[in-house]
């Protein structure tokens, strides 16, 4: 097809690579698939761990430190892998979508098997834990590295990208808010006192079927994703990386150090996050307050998700994330300085809606904020490289994850949280009190922390401009030369 036809064909206010509802709705069920394993596995294996297993929160802590060191192989291996892989008709990365699944899927569900009817060996017990959980992360990063690269090879339209992070976000939403607003009354029985009052108790069938349905539910929509999905952005057909140049390329990169630090606080915070259920269990002695802080931090990101993209054409997206941080991190010191007391968990609440309202400008723009990362790589380089990117991401929200479940589990510890003990009663003093105060200052520094970042994180409105223009031509020329056929190199796999 000659480049006149071409231009003929594509008005030059219309963008080549232009999608729709259709394309975000399936890029959604997508990321819902990823929520729904690693929202439960993040929120209440270690409630499973502690409570069901009863292993030593100082051992629970020294499990997820291992496991997530394992990750600083694990993550770069993937991201090479992936980046390396030649495209097939499916494209370079949607192909993961259908392999990684099942075995995904099945691995969060073995991860809540209660081993414990079988034996009480605390070092059986352990390496049951080491081996199914070391197995869940592999898996999960061999999906997400190339879901999350997925987004920059469906369009290089910055209006698709806003639009593909906005439906990421709303599946991200359904996918996190389905394991916690439904778990807490599959996964807990509740146990009356001697004096008539009563509490939650982990219980190991609960936790355990509700492991299954989160798995069936993350294939089916993972199958899905990939069903509606499509690669426009053509991938190379024998690439040729070349990863050291490329990770120091992006050491080298200010935006990219900035996100990496704001990807460690944000994946970091969100998993600190799940200590809450420690809270609702042993304070305010209520494990259904789970589900009202589950709406306080979702409501928020629902109501702002149609005015968010017509606010980021109008402000940018690191102008909207700082504003987000800075009232995420007034609420949170907020709630640290008020200390809502035992008999006033709606204050808590509340205060949980006002730091979701900040929080929900940069969730809903985060993954928009990756693919623009990414863009600036390609344009200061001139080496497209968004697995690898996206894998060195992954991994720094997993050292987050990894700092906030360490840090939290020895913390509990450090405060008296004894699993014999605790794991069966509801308010105890001063193990109780020490809860509130962790799991109030920490979001108080986070908070903080994120706002800071983005306040100088440099791609502004702006400065994003010649490298949209730059990818955009780019990949214009590309689509010329394949006689402007928008899909992957046909090869065979």
């Amino acid at each position: 097809m000659s480049k006149e036809k071409v231009n003929r064909t594509l008005p030059e206010s219309a963008h080549p690579n232009k999608i729709g509802i259709k394309e975000g709705m399936g890029y959604m069920l997508g990321d819902a698939g990823n929520l729904f394993v690693l929202t439960y596995v993040s929120s209440f294996l270690k409630v499973f761990y502690t409570d069901v297993l009863k292993i030593e929160t100082g051992k629970a802590a020294n499990l997820f430190l291992f496991t997530r060191l394992w990750d600083a192989i694990n993550d770069p291996m993937w991201g090479a892998l992936v980046a390396k892989r030649r495209p097939s008709r499916d494209g370079k990365f949607r192909p993961f979508l259908k392999y990684v699944a099942i075995p995904l899927g099945l691995s969060q569900i073995i991860c809540f098997f209660n081993i414990g009817r079988f034996t009480s060996s605390d070092a059986l017990l352990l390496l049951f834990a080491y081996v199914t959980y070391i197995a869940f992360g592999m898996l999960y990063t061999g999906m997400n590295v190339p879901f999350g690269s997925l987004a920059s090879v469906i369009t290089d339209d910055p209006d698709g990208r806003t639009l593909l992070s906005t439906f990421r976000t709303i599946g991200g939403g359904i996918g996190g808010a389905a394991p916690l607003l439904l778990a807490p009354f599959i996964i807990y029985t509740k146990v009356e006192q001697a004096n008539g009052e009563t509490y939650n108790v982990a219980n190991a069938k609960g936790m355990f079927l509700f492991a299954v349905a989160m798995g069936v539910l993350s294939i089916l929509f993972y199958y899905s994703c990939y069903f509606t999905t499509k690669e426009r952005v053509r991938s190379e057909a024998n690439p040729q990386v070349n990863m050291k140049k490329t990770y120091l390329g992006m050491l080298k990169s200010k935006p990219f150090v900035i996100l990496a630090l704001t990807g460690i606080l944000i994946s970091g915070q969100l998993q600190f996050a799940s200590l809450n259920q420690y809270l609702y269990k042993n304070y305010f002695c209520n494990t259904n307050l789970s589900v009202l802080g589950t709406i306080a931090q979702y409501l928020p990101m629902a109501i702002m998700i149609p005015f968010v993209p017509k606010l980021v054409k109008k402000f940018g997206k690191k102008e909207l994330s700082a504003l987000g941080g800075f009232f995420a991190a007034a609420a949170a010191i907020l709630t640290y300085i008020i200390k809502p007391s035992q008999d006033s968990p709606m204050i808590f609440i509340a205060l949980l809606f006002v730091i979701g309202f900040g929080y929900s400008f940069i969730s809903i723009t985060n993954w928009a904020v990756v693919a623009d990362v990414i863009d600036y790589q390609e344009y200061k380089t001139h080496i497209k490289s968004e697995s690898a990117i996206y894998a060195v991401y992954t991994f720094c929200r997993k050292l987050g994850q990894t700092a906030a479940d360490y840090g939290g589990l020895m913390l509990l510890g450090r405060i008296g949280y004894r699993v014999e003990e605790m794991s069966n009663a509801g308010f105890v003093p001063g193990v109780s009190e020490g809860i509130l105060k962790v799991c109030t200052a920490i979001p108080a520094v986070t908070y903080s922390l994120i706002f800071i970042l983005y306040l100088v994180f440099p791609l502004t409105k702006k400065r994003l401009e010649p490298v949209y223009d730059y990818v955009r031509k780019v990949n214009s020329a590309q689509y010329n030369t394949a006689d402007c056929e928008p899909a992957a190199a046909a090869t065979e796999e």
